[in-house]
């Protein structure tokens, strides 16, 4: 991936090809070969006795050994296992004939959890709970990989964890990472980002919130989130407060992974295009910024979890294929 190129049709390294490189291959391109991945359904009660959905990959054929390698997929902000990524990565699981789940962030299966929370960018606890439960189920080795928000968490916990981490998971990998929260929020809330982007998010976060109020009365100022305009004003009235936060700037500052990267004590992979309009390239880690463990992947294209390649309408299959081999070799 280090020398992925865009194909012809969606080139460009600057902000035109990185939103063209976002947009088209989420919504057009393909995402799969084949039969659409099927899944079977699993509901997990939590810690705090709420609940979070599990998406397992059911096998199109038999005979798939119990310890065969499993690959725990952690979505970005609003995914599930039906984002496009997330399927082109069932797909090469299927080909290398892994185990493969998807653990939905509470509230993003399709029904509102019951606490009074959601999930967020530094969500390492329940990274960790959902990973330690894996470990306890699964015979064989497991693998993980984050996209975008659920990367930066993946990477909380890697660093969290330290030496212990080794104990639960072989490797893991983070997708267009926003690695410095405060760098992507600003990205994001501003020019053409704001207007795609940020609406796109809210569009479907603002009501989650209201529902979550409704089922919790008084458990944040309404009007305030109503009158948010951006993510900083979100997650200043709602992530910020109901997850321990004092406000966005203590948020966006202690759950960035960036700062820590140099605690990793597993094989770590953090991959970014540096033309994702999410995550500026200024705000990339170098190999000062990451100790011995973590290896980085920064190709001039890719978007923010786009990377398509192939003729119109082009398919998605690239970067997960890369990732899974990586994923194989630290094996």
């Amino acid at each position: 991936m280090l020398d992925y190129r865009a194909p012809r049709w969606l080139a460009g390294s600057g902000p035109v090809g990185g939103n063209a490189q976002t947009i088209w291959p989420a919504l057009f391109s393909r995402r799969f070969l084949g039969p659409r991945p099927v899944y079977a359904r699993e509901r997990w009660t939590t810690p705090d006795g709420d609940f979070i959905d599990v998406d397992r990959l059911v096998p199109p054929a038999p005979g798939l050994p119990d310890d065969a390698p499993l690959l725990v997929l952690f979505h970005g902000l609003e995914g599930s296992s039906r984002s496009h990524y997330a399927e082109a990565f069932a797909h090469w699981a299927h080909q290398r004939r892994w185990h493969y789940a998807v653990p939905h962030f509470r509230g993003c299966s399709g029904e509102l959890n019951l606490a009074p929370r959601a999930y967020h960018s530094g969500d390492f606890e329940e990274v960790g709970w959902i990973l330690e439960r894996f470990r306890a189920a699964h015979r064989g080795p497991m693998l993980a990989v984050g996209v975008s928000l659920g990367g930066n968490a993946l990477l909380r916990w890697a660093e969290e964890a330290g030496e212990t981490a080794s104990r639960t998971v072989r490797a893991v990998c983070a997708v267009s990472s926003p690695i410095d929260l405060a760098a992507g929020g600003a990205a994001i809330g501003r020019g053409f980002n704001r207007l795609v982007y940020t609406r796109m998010f809210l569009r479907t976060m603002k009501p989650k919130a209201l529902r979550k109020l409704a089922q919790h009365p008084g458990l944040f100022d309404r009007e305030r989130l109503l009158a948010a305009r951006d993510l900083f004003e979100f997650d200043d009235v709602f992530t910020a407060p109901l997850h321990g936060f004092r406000d966005t700037p203590d948020y966006w500052a202690r759950a960035s992974s960036k700062p820590h990267l140099h605690h990793i004590r597993i094989p770590a992979l953090v991959l970014n295009a540096r033309n994702d309009p999410f995550v500026p390239a200024s705000s990339l880690p170098g190999p000062a910024d990451v100790g011995p463990f973590v290896t980085l992947w920064q190709p001039a294209h890719g978007g923010h979890v786009g990377f398509p390649a192939g003729a119109p309408p082009g398919h998605v299959m690239t970067l997960p294929q890369a990732v899974v081999g990586w994923l194989h070799a630290q094996l």
